[in-house]
């Protein structure tokens, strides 16, 4: 919920080609790349190292775990963390990683031009810790299932390294796997895996990988 009588925060339009428009974007989708991202926030944090952090909405309670584990690592080790936080268990960690004084990049699925700052974001936001970014500029004003896909690559894309607790076999967070994997994204090993895995390459990381088309499903989580 976003706090009344406080006006809207200034969005900034970054376009490409021009700084600080991330030029891993168009290294990665090429001529998918949105040409103009909108952001709220402190725009130097797209220079940091970045760590996705994607996990299906459908999760058994031992990837729960995982998941809120990983969020305290990654808040104690100050890792600067991009997601959408859309999930349930996503907007979990967000309240974990705003507890910390890490940064954190939040990609709504939505424009943000008008968008308040989101009450339990305010204080890190005005600590100059979270920016919002959006590669849409004046529609959709409420979250889509292609905007959320949308959304999901722009993220992904964005990403140095990235964290997953739990891919569900033939959902969003499969395609995006599948994506990281072309783009040899390395994946960040949880607690509860063994150290010589962190990094290694999806289809090794999944118990019983299984093709269909062009989606890598997995049957067991990836960390």
């Amino acid at each position: 919920m976003a706090e009344r009588g406080r006006q809207p925060p200034v969005a900034q339009r970054l376009e490409r080609g021009h700084p600080p428009y991330p030029d891993m974007l168009l290294a990665r989708l090429g001529a998918n790349v949105p040409g103009t991202l909108t952001a709220i926030g402190p725009v130097a944090l797209l220079a940091h190292r970045r760590r996705a952090l994607f996990c299906s909405a459908r999760s058994p309670g031992d990837a729960i775990l995982r998941a809120h584990d990983a969020a305290r690592r990654m808040r104690d080790e100050g890792v600067t963390v991009i997601s959408g936080f859309h999930s349930t268990i996503e907007k979990e960690c967000l309240r974990i990683l705003l507890r910390g004084k890490q940064p954190i990049i939040v990609c709504p699925a939505r424009a943000i031009q008008a968008m308040r700052i989101p009450t339990e974001c305010r204080a890190a936001f005005d600590a100059g810790r979270v920016l919002f970014l959006s590669a849409f500029a004046k529609e959709p004003r409420r979250v889509t299932k292609e905007s959320a896909a949308r959304r999901n690559e722009i993220v992904a894309a964005l990403a140095d390294d990235v964290c997953i607790p739990y891919v569900s076999p033939g959902g969003q967070t499969a395609r995006i796997a599948e994506m990281l994997t072309a783009w040899r994204v390395p994946l960040v090993a949880a607690s509860s895996d063994p150290p010589s895995r962190a990094g290694s390459p999806w289809r090794e990381r999944c118990a019983v990988p299984l093709r269909t088309g062009n989606t890598l499903e997995c049957t067991a989580p990836l960390l």
